[in-house]
């Protein structure tokens, strides 16, 4: 079994790994022509990685290390460790995956969250609390969260019916469209702006998109391995 890891070091002895560093990922020939790959980190990680790979289609099927703060795609198909999965591998037994949307954000993908809202902020200040015994975990997007609440309650109202402003969270499908927020994106839509210089969160990650106007839809979709299938004969 060929595996890429992209993000930790790892070792089995039923299995050939590869390891590289995300930078790395770039100049790796033959991504598709390997079995899986084991992607350590959160789910900005996973985001750039398939930004890097590009077409979705000939992506392998992703074995996760979910170890960023969050982990919202892992806890959305409740992944077991990936050791358990190796072995299973090395009992060749068959995984199981689950489908994955990939969307679309002019040349950016993104997975479940793209906004410039309540979201943008949030991301920006808990990225200066990433220091020391903040560096890792939830807290500092905890004490991010309640250091903006006041500014929160008052400005989210405004912007949900701005037009300028957007939300996109697709695991909270309940509602598929309130003002600027989206829990479903199903066909190709357009905001706009109204400047060329923006900055947006996708998927925990804070990117510079110089457009206006944004082109959002369906990219494709990647599958995650979510258990074993057993025995294969």
């Amino acid at each position: 079994m060929r595996i890429l890891s992209i993000g930790k070091e790892i070792e089995h002895p039923s299995h050939t790994i590869t390891n590289i560093t995300e930078a790395k990922l770039p100049q790796q020939p033959n991504v598709s022509d390997f079995d899986y790959l084991l992607i350590s980190g959160g789910d900005g990680t996973l985001r750039r990685v398939i930004q890097t790979l590009g077409d979705t289609s000939r992506i392998p099927p992703i074995i996760l290390n979910p170890t960023g703060s969050f982990n919202v795609i892992a806890k959305l198909h409740r992944v077991p460790p990936y050791t358990q999965l190796l072995e299973a591998l090395a009992r060749e037994e068959g995984l199981q995956t689950a489908m994955q949307p990939v969307y679309a954000l002019n040349d950016e993908r993104f997975l479940f969250s793209a906004g410039n809202m309540g979201d943008l902020q949030h991301i920006f200040l808990a990225e200066t609390f990433r220091f020391g015994l903040l560096k890792k975990g939830v807290l500092k997007y905890i004490l991010a969260f309640l250091f903006l609440l006041p500014a929160h309650l008052i400005m989210t109202p405004f912007m949900l019916m701005s037009k300028e402003r957007f939300f996109l969270f697709t695991p909270f499908t309940a509602i598929r469209r309130f003002g600027s927020f989206r829990g479903v994106i199903d066909h190709p839509f357009q905001i706009d702006l109204g400047s060329r210089y923006n900055h947006l969160e996708l998927d925990g990650d804070i990117v510079t998109v110089e457009d206006a106007l944004l082109d959002i839809a369906p990219f494709g979709k990647v599958s995650i391995a979510v258990g074993s299938k057993g025995k294969m004969l």
